[in-house]
């Protein structure tokens, strides 16, 4: 288990990092006298430079060895990190928070890889569930964590605490992870890093100001969704024409693959889509402040605890498709749940859904994952880590601009012109009138809806891997798993 905690501890660092500082934002433009407007560009780009970055995770891991790129980023993230609580004006910050997501986004992809191959195809479900700790439990407790600092310190130390936790894993790499030489004779392709990059890191550009203005009615919206697909589609012809493109494009003609990746992507749209609903349904409709909305997400992030080695093991026993299933299943009655709250609903009985809530979450985004690599060569894992990151990125960019577009226009519908944010606009972390608080609670319970059938979307794939795995059993084509010793881990 020692690798999987030297991975784990540089992962909770980088994503951590992109949901803590945006309840510091307000703090960060006071002290240093700037518009929200412009502040908002330390979040927007630490979050640009990690989905434009991960593309190259897998030449990078396959050219220098996973070992090397693994110090080498966590090295940039602390180093940028200490740099960026020592910014004196917004400039400085958001020009080393680039610097940083270059860092943070290639942490848990290189992780991944590394976990991967140490672990083999067979035993990957418990790998998954063990990345799967920081990726799915930083959205919950990022905004707690970060409250907690900035009302107690600084925002300045949101960035300075990552420097001891980023030495140690320094540390504890050099001793454990797995050498590896690297293949220098692997070229870069240029033309496909310049199109993977930069389109996805459009189209995450263009989702996240979609939700920010409430739809896709400006060109700021519209214009980088538009160019990333465009550039998304050049990559792709590019990629089927040569042998060593930064994604393997080919490995989509696997069905198994290609199953497990669609689950992948539109399970990231459905849960880190609706992911946004939850605290701002605390802050806005409940009057709870950025503390106090993360503590009381906590049900969800224990229910995520107990399912996700569960899922591990069974799906190492039986396959992902069947896991995952189920997972999607108790994902869809937990959401129904959620259209229910209300104004006054008691916090016990919300507490109760999100923790079967987080069961299901465990139950299904990792199998998924996993069902992904069992059809993989070895060699063949470094890449398909990028395509499945960049898709769970990409999905989860896609799932929160719906969704927080189907939020606004409900607010707007009840009466609140200006939704969520602005001047004039529903205020968050506030006591409101029993009477207003009952017409934005519809609005949610509305936007609940939505998330529950972004969900049930979720089950055909689902059911088309498990039929995949199940006629690959029947044709003999899944080895026994091999045994594995836990110190490998």
């Amino acid at each position: 288990m020692s690798v999987a905690a030297v991975v784990i501890v540089g992962a909770i660092m980088s994503i951590l990092d992109t949901t803590i500082v945006n309840v510091a934002l307000r703090d960060l433009g006071e002290d240093l006298d700037t518009s929200i407007s412009t502040v908002q560009w330390v979040a927007t780009g630490y979050m640009l430079a990690l989905a434009a970055v991960i593309p190259l995770t897998g030449w990078a891991s396959e050219r220098f060895g996973g070992k090397r790129v693994w110090i080498g980023a966590v090295a940039v993230f602390t180093l940028t990190s200490a740099l960026c609580g020592a910014a004196q004006d917004v400039d400085q910050l958001i020009a080393l928070r680039v610097l940083q997501g270059i860092g943070g986004g290639m942490i848990l992809p290189i992780g991944q890889i590394m976990l991967t191959q140490v672990a083999g195809p067979q035993r990957v479900g418990r790998v998954m569930s063990i990345i799967a700790v920081p990726m799915l439990l930083a959205p919950i407790f990022g905004p707690t964590i970060g409250g907690l600092i900035v009302d107690n310190l600084s925002w300045r130390w949101i960035f300075y605490v990552n420097v001891p936790v980023g030495v140690l894993g320094l540390v504890l790499a050099s001793r454990v992870l797995p050498g590896g030489e690297g293949r220098p004779g692997i070229p870069l392709d240029w033309l496909g890093a310049i199109l993977s990059s930069g389109g996805a890191a459009a189209l995450v550009f263009g989702l996240s100001e979609t939700g920010e203005h409430g739809g896709f009615d400006g060109a700021i919206t519209w214009a980088p969704i538009v160019a990333g697909v465009l550039l998304v589609a050049l990559f792709v012809l590019h990629a089927l024409r040569i042998p060593h493109a930064l994604i393997n494009i080919r490995l989509f003609r696997k069905p198994g693959f290609s199953t497990a990746s669609i689950s992948v992507f539109v399970l990231g749209a459905a849960m880190f889509g609706s992911m946004i609903l939850l605290p701002l349904y605390f802050q806005v409709a409940r009057g709870e402040d950025a503390t106090h909305a993360g503590l009381l997400l906590i049900p969800q992030g224990i229910g995520m605890g107990i399912a996700m080695p569960l899922s591990g093991i069974i799906t190492d026993r039986v396959g992902g498709g069947l896991p995952t299933i189920a997972g999607v299943v108790v994902l869809i009655v937990s959401s129904i749940a959620l259209t229910a709250v209300g104004a006054d609903t008691s916090y016990v009985l919300v507490s109760v859904v999100l923790l079967v809530r987080g069961l299901g979450i465990g139950m299904s985004m990792m199998p998924a994952m996993a069902a992904a690599y069992t059809t993989l060569d070895p060699s063949d894992v470094p890449r398909a880590t990028t395509g499945l990151n960049v898709l769970q990125r990409v999905g989860g960019a896609i799932g929160t601009a719906l969704l927080t577009v189907v939020l606004t226009r409900a607010l707007t519908d009840r009466g609140f012109s200006e939704g969520i944010g602005g001047e004039g606009a529903v205020a968050s972390g506030a006591p409101l009138p029993h009477e207003v608080a009952v017409r934005i609670a519809d609005a949610f319970s509305h936007a609940f809806w939505w998330a529950a059938a972004f969900v049930a979307v979720a089950i055909v794939p689902a059911i088309v891997l498990a039929m995949v795995e199940r006629r690959r059993r029947a044709e003999g084509a899944t080895p026994p798993p091999e045994p594995l010793a836990a110190a490998e881990l």
